[in-house]
């Protein structure tokens, strides 16, 4: 971080929103002085969480869009930047929120969403929204906005099992595996029954990376069912659940071992750990 972050309002973000392509979008220069950062820090936050952010959370500007968004702003600096700038759209600005870590960027994104929420009148009332950008946006932000939390929240955090809870520990397990979208990544160093049981409920495609497989079952399983990818892995020692590639748990056991002794399920909130065991996964 730069500076002390500053103050926002909601005169100050109006004066930040801009209409491109048909959304309203601010620019990452923008939420780089909101957050305190750099614009090219910033941008690197960005890029190394980068499959958060399709299309139409973050494009960047083409030369004719920043030339005609340099006519209406009165801020001289802009005119020296050497990159074309990345605009935000709304859901992207929300998915900042999941990037950006510590308290002070915490803080700056709740006063972000709370001013935005605010916004319906201005949204409403400014002219140069077209009638289809209020009907999809405006009257159906909260819907939106809702269903992004609840998609980006992951539902369990950390949590305790003591010998004995076989069931409450499989069932969680099973209900982590279907907040998956696409694709769920399971590493385990002795993969059974027990954890073919668990990928065969969730309907989506499963890795399973391990050194001590049944290869009769993984066959029998292989040959009925087609979401699962075995690839053999050595020097990882813990468990370890991907979800998406988006959420990580850590596991104090093995699949096999549910219930035998206490052990926990914990969710690693940071993407740069998820990011470095991704990347370990693919040497």
């Amino acid at each position: 971080m730069i500076k002390d972050l500053i103050i926002l309002d909601e005169n100050s973000i109006k004066d930040k929103m801009y209409y491109i392509r048909g959304k309203m979008v601010m620019i990452d220069s923008d939420l780089a002085e909101i957050y305190g950062y750099t614009t090219m820090r910033f941008n690197e936050q960005v890029k190394n969480n980068i499959n958060r952010f399709d299309d139409d959370f973050r494009f960047q500007l083409t030369k004719d869009e920043y030339k005609n968004l340099i006519s209406k702003k009165s801020i001289s600096s802009w005119g020296g930047v050497r990159k074309l700038p990345y605009a935000f759209t709304e859901e992207g600005i929300y998915m900042l929120m999941t990037v950006l870590k510590g308290e002070k960027a915490v803080k700056q994104s709740k006063a972000l969403i709370r001013i935005f929420k605010s916004m319906k009148d201005f949204l409403v009332n400014n002219k140069i929204l077209e009638q289809e950008y209020i009907n999809n946006m405006v009257l159906e932000h909260n819907v939106k906005i809702d269903k992004l939390f609840n998609e980006l929240e992951p539902k369990f955090k950390n949590k305790i099992f003591f010998k004995g809870e076989t069931y409450d520990a499989y069932s969680l397990l099973l209900d982590i595996l279907k907040e998956a979208k696409e694709e769920i990544i399971i590493i385990d160093n002795y993969a059974d029954k027990k954890i073919l049981d668990l990928i065969n409920k969730t309907n989506k495609e499963v890795i399973l990376i391990s050194k001590n497989i049944n290869e009769e079952l993984i066959k029998k399983y292989q040959s009925q069912y087609d979401n699962l990818t075995i690839k053999y892995k050595d020097d990882i020692h813990d468990r370890f659940i991907i979800i998406d590639k988006k959420i990580l748990y850590h596991l104090g056991c093995s699949l096999k071992d549910l219930g035998n002794k206490c052990f926990g399920i914990n969710l690693i909130q940071d993407n740069e750990y998820i990011n470095l065991l991704l990347n370990k996964l693919k040497k």
